[in-house]
């Protein structure tokens, strides 16, 4: 079969089923050896990457796979309120252990729960749970007592002498008595502490001293908002982004941070994707079609650090501004060759500075571990799409030679395969669509050949029907198109004496 043969140590392989996909993100990438090789250093050694190349060659592929091989992000980043000035909120880094640390104490201040029975009758009849009169345990839903029918609410606190000096105490720890919560005390060696007991659905919590002097020191901290999360995703994709979602932005509040009815401003920041990608990847695509969004790029990248503020300046977050918001990322930008230089140059040499540029392969050499390569491009093209069938290896060959045709009339190389996949998973696609409609259990050669009809650029198709775009653009064209052409036929050729 001469190149589309298959050797026959890999005679097991029956369909693309049987192709083994790589589990490494970056191995899955066909054909792009440099791209790879500096993309595992970017990763470990925290460099920027410029790749450039046509569209549909894995530009996009890179970048998400190289955010596979950096650390885990171990900061959080908060927005925390100014009392002295609230249109200047803080911000403050919380790492994995603080936080970590934080949800132990807020767990800590839970209390404990414990079943109505096991706290003092009293106690359980002031909050709902005991009947005053026959003693019966019932939910505190139930203001009727269900064996009794007597009325279980006391008519008012029944506390004994000291009860208002337990209000004023309870108080002083951020808690009320009321038939939701009951101030107490109880016995603990040989000393007397301040107990609080609440309504916790069937159970009840208990508040001693020491939980009580916890969730008031959690209620002193000024409240926050958290803005990039410790847990999330480090690849974050702004191709296309406009001002406000690469910046940040401080959402409009119509009642102008009224203490009663509007929005503190902290809770109305917004987190851009050169925030969000702390400690992560950043990727844009064409980024030349940012303009001068750029040097906004370049200043972050210079100072790790970017301001959020409201950037509508009729919105009330526009005198709102958070300095300093850390943004240490690492970008990966795109483009093709013909926008290389519309890329700001302080931008570029800043790039080129801590990190590589990359020329994108269109084609590689067309040899047996390539075809190899292609195979297992086939394999997963499929298991991401996973709504067609398998293809046949038969059928894997028809795709690889117009892969070398294309290579041949596109690229102008002989003896290559094309890496413009994008287009060749298309390709895959539309020959498992056939298979799938006609309720094929995998992808045979018939199929890529009907695939090979209809997969084709629309400049072809015009092509084919009309010969060449002109003539398709001028029989296309209606009459109201032509104004001459529709001003010669009723002016002259018209039989309505009218138009003579």
């Amino acid at each position: 079969m001469g190149s589309t043969s298959l050797n026959a140590d890999d005679s097991e392989i029956r369909d693309s089923s049987n192709v083994s996909i790589p589990t490494s993100p970056l191995e899955r990438v066909i054909g792009q050896p440099e791209a790879v090789k500096l993309a595992v250093v970017a990763a470990k050694q925290r460099r920027n990457l410029l790749l450039v190349g046509p569209p549909g060659i894995g530009k996009s592929m890179v970048a998400q796979a190289l955010s596979f091989y950096i650390q885990r992000p171990q900061q959080e980043i908060r927005v925390v309120h100014n009392p002295q000035l609230p249109e200047r909120p803080f911000f403050e880094i919380k790492t994995s252990e603080e936080i970590l640390a934080e949800r132990e104490e807020s767990f800590s201040t839970e209390g404990y729960l414990s079943d109505p029975k096991q706290v003092p009758p009293s106690v359980a009849e002031r909050l709902g749970y005991r009947c005053p009169k026959c003693g019966l345990y019932s939910a505190y839903t139930e203001a009727v007592c269900p064996h009794c029918s007597s009325q279980k609410s006391q008519q008012g606190p029944s506390q004994g002498p000291f009860g208002d000096v337990f209000n004023v105490i309870g108080a002083a720890f951020g808690v009320q008595n009321n038939q939701e919560r009951v101030t107490s005390t109880r016995k603990v060696g040989d000393r007397s502490e301040i107990v609080v007991y609440e309504r916790a659905g069937d159970l009840v919590r208990l508040l001693d001293e020491r939980t009580l002097e916890r969730r008031r020191k959690v209620e002193k901290k000024n409240p926050s908002k958290v803005i990039v999360p410790l847990e999330r995703n480090p690849f974050v994709l702004a191709t296309g982004a406009s001002e406000t979602e690469l910046l940040g932005d401080v959402r409009h509040d119509p009642y102008g941070s009224h203490p009663q009815l509007g929005t503190l401003p902290y809770e109305r920041v917004i987190a851009g994707s050169i925030h969000e990608s702390h400690e992560g990847v950043l990727f844009i695509d064409e980024i030349t079609h940012l303009g001068p969004l750029q040097r906004y790029i370049l200043t972050a990248m210079q100072e790790k650090a970017f301001p959020i503020s409201g950037r509508n300046p009729q919105s009330a977050g526009a005198s709102v501004r958070v300095d300093r918001v850390p943004c240490d990322f690492i970008l990966v930008a795109a483009c093709n060759i013909q926008d290389l230089q519309s890329i700001l140059s302080p931008l570029r040499s800043r790039i080129l500075g801590n990190g590589y540029e990359v020329l994108m392969e269109t084609s590689m050499q067309d040899t047996q571990p390539g075809r190899f390569k292609y195979m297992q491009f086939i394999a997963q093209e499929i298991a991401v799409d996973g709504r067609i069938p398998p293809m046949s290896v038969e059928a894997m060959v028809m795709v690889i030679e117009e892969g070398k045709r294309r290579a041949r009339i596109v690229d102008k190389k002989e003896n290559a395969l094309t890496l413009r996949l994008r287009e060749m998973g298309g390709l895959v696609r539309v020959s498992g669509d056939i298979a799938f409609i006609e309720g094929s259990k995998i992808i045979e050669p018939a199929h890529v050949t009907e695939a090979l009809k209809l997969y084709l650029p629309v400049e072809e198709k015009i092509k084919k029907s009309y010969g060449n775009l002109q003539s398709a653009v001028s029989s296309e064209s209606t009459l109201s198109q032509k104004p001459e052409e529709y001003f010669y036929t009723f002016t002259n050729n018209s039989e309505d004496p009218a138009y003579q």
